[in-house]
């Protein structure tokens, strides 16, 4: 069945023209059919209210069909909408439309058998209209949903590990809970120091491989209770709770650093040996209880020194007390 409601705009110079195109659609039964005398005033309809399809006289001054049409799709990309474009046209060469086809013309009616053609290319513009929109409403639906996802996705994709976001979550937990509990909060940042290196040598599926590598490596080396992050491309967070603030030191995740830089990692183009710096940040309860962005920026800082010094580094973040 035809959508009655179908929205149409004819555009003709010619009011004879157009009177009898807006006749002939009226009579078909479609309620949603205006009219404009050229092509400025036709743009001023369609963006009060896009159409589904066009239909426009090939040949007006001013502005012709064609320069409507590229008017139209410049319109219909800001609005995420498709306007089906019909010109009606007394050209049949082959030349012409296919010139037309490249400006985004959807279709002809020529003006020699406008009304046995009219009523039946409409019926193909609405199908072809009304599936191109829904497929441009999925999409965009499905943009939106993608970035709601994104929003709230705790886990990295690559390594299924707990992301960037997550290892806030956790981080900013393990704090409230040495707070209360007393003790001290770890948090505990490695890098891969030439992981650039890596990626100027390796395409991105072994570098994959490698970051896969790293997490399950860091993964059997942490304790049970301990949460490991990826918080970067080439970084990695674990954050631990003590309740004795003694035991939270370097000595206590040694076995990371070594396990880390001592060992190789088996991928699919050999062994790969990677270079990681490692940080240690402590938060002890008895000190005060700092906010996740003085532990990270304290220990992005302490990484940079672990690079340069090729060792386990400690640090301690420094705030105010109302931070």
């Amino acid at each position: 069945m035809p959508n009655l409601d179908l929205p149409i705009l004819v555009v003709d110079d010619a009011k004879f023209s157009s009177m009898v195109v807006g006749r002939t659609l009226r009579n078909a039964g479609y309620r949603d059919v205006r009219v404009a005398n050229n092509a400025t005033a036709a743009l001023q309809l369609i963006e009060q209210r896009p159409v589904s399809v066009l239909i426009a006289d090939w040949l007006m001054p001013e502005m012709d069909g064609l320069e409507l049409t590229d008017q139209v799709r410049q319109q219909d990309e800001q609005n995420n909408h498709y306007t089906y474009v019909i010109l009606l046209t007394a050209r049949e060469s082959v030349q012409a439309l296919s010139q037309a086809f490249d400006r985004g013309v959807d279709d002809f009616i020529y003006k020699s058998d406008m009304t046995k053609q009219l009523i039946p290319r409409i019926f193909a513009a609405d199908r072809m209209a009304d599936r191109q929109n829904t497929l441009l409403r999925a999409n965009a639906l499905l943009i939106e949903n993608n970035r709601e996802l994104e929003a709230t996705n705790i886990v990295d994709l690559e390594t299924g590990l707990g992301n960037n976001k997550y290892g806030r979550e956790r981080l900013s937990e393990m704090l409230r809970h040495a707070e209360s509990r007393g003790g001290a909060c770890a948090y505990v940042l490695c890098g891969i120091r030439n992981w650039q290196e890596l990626k100027r040598k390796h395409p991105p599926s072994i570098m994959s491989e490698l970051a896969v590598g790293i997490s399950r490596r860091l993964n059997t080396l942490i304790r049970p209770i301990d949460a490991l992050c990826r918080v970067g491309d080439n970084q990695y967070a674990i954050i631990a709770y003590f309740p004795t603030s003694d035991h939270c030191t370097t000595t206590a995740f040694r076995r990371l650093f070594d396990g880390i830089n001592h060992k190789a990692l088996k991928t699919t183009a050999g062994y790969i040996s990677v270079e990681a710096g490692m940080v240690l940040c402590r938060a002890d309860a008895e000190h005060g209880t700092p906010s996740v962005q003085d532990m990270e920026r304290t220990a992005v800082q302490g990484l940079v020194d672990a690079y340069e010094t090729r060792r386990f580094t400690e640090t301690a973040p420094v705030f105010s007390e109302n931070a």
